[in-house]
C-alpha cells in the first residue's frame, strides 16, 4: 500500500481505546488533498478501481464489504455513494437507507434489521444511516431507557465482529461537518426548488440539539471503535476531500482483501463457439 494512503487511514481512523474528540477534528480539513482539480480526477479514477475489485469480489463469491456511512443532517451520505460508488456495477452493489423503525422492527431486537440488511459473500453493502441510530438518535431523543442504551455500545461490538468473523469486512465512515456548514446547506434546500423534497422540518428540531448529537458521536466512537471494525471520522465539509478519503479507503481496503476470480475446471481451449 502507498505511503500515502496508510497515512490518510492513520489520520481518519479512530484507534481502539483512543477517546475521540470532535473539536480536535477539522471538519473543512483539506491538507489530505489540497488540490480540488485533481482531487477530484483522482477520486473518479478510485472510483472506476473499486469497480475492478468489486468484480473480482462479486466473481470470487465467498467474502463481503460493509461500508457505514454515519453522520447528521445534511454530511452527504447519499453524495458519497454517489461519488464513490457510482462507477460500480449494481449487480454486486446493495444500498440500505435505515429510517424510522417499522411496528415489525420494534417487536424485535434492535439489531434485527440490521442482520436482514448485511450484505451477501460476494458484494459490497452500503447502509445509509444504520444501527447507530439507535445509540444517537435513541440516546439524545430518549427512545430507550439510559442503561438500555448503555449495553447497545457492546452488544454492536459483538454484532460486528460476528460478521467479521463470518466473511465480512467492515469500514464505518463518520461524516463530520460543522454546524455552519449544515446551516448552508439545509438554506440551500429551503432555495432551490428542486430541492425541497429533501428537506425535513424535523432536521431543524434535531439541530436544536446539536451539541447533544455531538456528544452521542463521541461516546459512538470512543466506544465502538474495534480492531475488527474501527471508525474513521472523515472531514465532510467539503465534498471533494470526503469523497476522496472514503474512496481511497475503500479501494485499499478491497486490495488487503485482495479477492481472487476463481479458478475453473476446464479449459478454454477444449471449447468452441460456433
Amino acid at each position: 500500500m502507498a505511503d500515502q494512503e496508510q497515512d490518510l487511514r492513520k489520520t481518519l481512523r479512530v484507534e481502539p481505546g483512543e477517546k475521540a474528540r470532535l473539536k480536535d477534528r477539522d471538519p473543512r480539513d483539506k491538507t489530505i488533498f489540497e488540490d480540488s482539480d485533481e482531487t477530484k480526477a483522482a477520486t473518479a479514477a478510485l472510483a472506476k478501481d473499486i469497480d475492478i475489485l468489486q468484480d473480482r469480489l462479486y466473481a470470487e463469491g465467498s467474502r463481503a464489504l460493509l461500508v457505514i456511512l454515519q453522520g447528521t443532517d445534511t454530511s452527504g451520505k447519499d453524495g458519497t455513494i454517489r461519488g464513490v460508488f457510482n462507477a460500480t456495477g449494481p449487480l454486486g452493489v446493495s444500498v440500505h437507507a435505515f429510517g424510522p423503525p417499522s411496528r415489525l422492527e420494534l417487536e424485535h431486537d434492535f439489531l434485527w434489521r440490521v442482520h436482514g440488511a448485511c450484505p451477501r459473500r460476494g458484494t459490497i453493502g452500503i447502509f445509509n444511516r444504520s444501527h447507530y441510530e439507535d445509540v444517537l438518535v435513541g440516546k439524545v431523543r430518549k427512545l430507550a431507557p439510559e442503561d438500555v442504551i448503555e449495553q447497545r455500545y457492546e452488544q454492536i461490538n459483538a454484532f460486528e465482529k460476528m460478521l467479521a468473523e463470518n466473511g465480512t469486512t467492515i469500514l464505518k465512515f463518520m461524516l463530520h461537518i460543522s454546524k455552519d456548514e449544515q446551516k448552508e446547506r439545509l438554506q440551500e434546500r429551503l432555495d432551490d426548488p428542486t430541492k425541497h423534497w429533501k428537506f425535513n422540518p424535523g432536521d431543524l428540531e434535531d439541530r436544536e440539539h446539536w451539541d447533544d448529537y455531538q456528544e452521542a458521536y463521541e461516546i459512538m466512537l470512543n466506544r465502538c471503535s474495534t480492531p475488527w471494525a474501527p471508525w474513521h471520522i472523515i472531514p465532510a465539509d467539503r465534498k471533494w476531500v470526503r469523497n476522496a478519503a472514503i474512496a481511497t479507503i475503500v479501494k485499499a481496503t478491497l486490495e488487503e482483501m485482495d479477492p481472487q476470480y476463481p479458478e475453473v475446471s476446464w479449459k478454454p481451449g477444449d471449447f468452441k463457439v460456433f
